[in-house]
């Protein structure tokens, strides 16, 4: 009997121990979206080897990021679509938005026939997406394109199944470029799509893309680059065809101080920006957190994991093909973070 009691006590002594160093396995989880997952996956890892905080972070998408949010099971959120007022008001207290890098929605297919990149417009895109355009060599495309030969071949639309941050990046460029789209599926991180096959994250997307022939989809520029998938250039604000580049998503930001004045908490859209070398559906990634934070000890080390990810984490964007922060912002950042409130340790 007492062997069998010590041996119980033994297992409930190593379950002790097995969940306490799970318990400082991490410092912090956050949940997310998509979109930012490769540069974040960077900067946690550079991060932990410099201060040895250690960061979870599950991509999600930006849906399942704000309902954690919400609910308080992570200690940050991460959203490609900013907050609604009536998301903000599920919440706990005070949201600040973070924005954190720039990057890019790209359109991609498959279509092993071209030999160079394909122009397309928001008008077109939309109708695509609305299966009004179905033959990719439809006459709306062929005007885009003189000279090249498109094949006689069915166009199969792919998209996200998921809440999706893309999605709404997405989405408020066609409603911003297609007055059907603004007045059907509109903008949303989850929509009601009118064809298509669907796909769950980037990487499901990038999947039912590079698996069917004559597809097209939308992804973030990362997933796009890694797989070796064509981008299509876009028309942007001022009639020219750009693009996705670094450059170019630079270029969209860099118009982003008019729009501060209209707006306390950085919930803005770049898509359509002006400039002659804006890529059009360029976007801020956010992360979320609570301005008053509850546990003291967590919340000094997600502050001092921002303020890094502001200035040195930026150095590393423009490797994982995303834009770092218009300068202007992150001063406006610095600032906003010491609004932050350490109330009390748990």
């Amino acid at each position: 009997m007492f062997s069998r009691l010590s041996r119980l006590a033994g297992l409930v002594s190593a379950g002790a121990l097995i969940a306490a160093s799970a318990a400082v396995a991490q410092d912090l989880t956050g949940a997310g979206a998509t979109f930012p997952d490769p540069i974040y996956k960077k900067w946690f890892s550079d991060y932990a080897a410099k201060t040895g905080v250690k960061i979870n972070y599950q991509a999600i998408g930006s849906g399942g990021g704000i309902k954690q949010l919400q609910e308080q099971t992570v200690d940050f959120g991460a959203s490609d679509a900013p907050m609604t007022d009536a998301e903000i008001a599920k919440a706990k207290g005070p949201v600040l938005h973070v924005p954190t890098v720039l990057g890019a929605v790209v359109i991609t297919y498959n279509l092993a026939e071209l030999t160079k990149p394909l122009n397309l417009t928001g008008d077109v895109i939309a109708n695509i997406y609305l299966g009004k355009i179905t033959k990719w060599n439809a006459p709306e495309i062929k005007t885009l394109n003189a000279g090249v030969v498109l094949p006689n071949k069915d166009i199969l639309v792919v998209h996200r199944t998921d809440g999706s941050g893309t999605t709404y990046v997405f989405s408020d460029y066609l409603a911003s470029a297609s007055v059907a789209w603004k007045s059907g599926p509109g903008r949303g991180k989850e929509l009601q799509w009118p064809v298509g096959l669907g796909g769950a994250k980037n990487d499901g997307i990038t999947a039912q893309v590079k698996q069917t022939p004559g597809s097209i989809g939308y992804v973030e520029l990362a997933y796009a680059r890694q797989n070796k998938l064509p981008v299509a250039s876009i028309k942007n604000s001022a009639g020219i065809f750009v693009a996705p580049t670094i450059e170019s998503i630079t270029a969209s930001g860099a118009g982003i101080a008019a729009k501060l004045p209209a707006t306390s908490d950085l919930r803005v859209s770049l898509v359509n920006s002006p400039g002659t070398d804006a890529y059009p559906i360029s976007a801020m990634t956010f992360i979320l957190l609570y301005q008053n934070q509850t546990d003291a000890a967590k919340g000094k080390k997600l502050v001092d994991f921002l303020r890094w990810a502001l200035h040195d984490g930026q150095a590393a964007a423009g490797r994982l093909d995303y834009a770092p922060l218009p300068k202007n912002i992150v001063t406006i950042l610095d600032k906003r973070l010491t609004t932050v409130k350490l109330l009390a340790s748990k």
